[in-house]
């Protein structure tokens, strides 16, 4: 039998970092940056989100995406 791992709480680093991101995101939108560098931080911040909902459904049980 696995072990879950913990849940995680919203002042972790794995949620700030996320949350960071985004914002940087959205600051980039506003302020006109190239659309390839706005392309680029939109990724980086989905795929943060997603790798912490990911962990958060593996914590509570549920199939998350892919361990790689």
């Amino acid at each position: 039998m696995k072990c879950k791992p913990p849940i995680l709480f919203p002042d972790h680093p794995m949620y700030t970092d996320a949350i960071e991101a985004w914002k940087r995101y959205h600051e980039a939108q506003a302020s006109d940056e190239p659309a390839e560098e706005v392309e680029r931080l939109r990724l980086i911040a989905e795929s943060q989100f997603q790798a912490v909902t990911d962990y958060q459904l593996r914590a509570l049980g549920r199939p998350g995406g892919f361990v790689h």
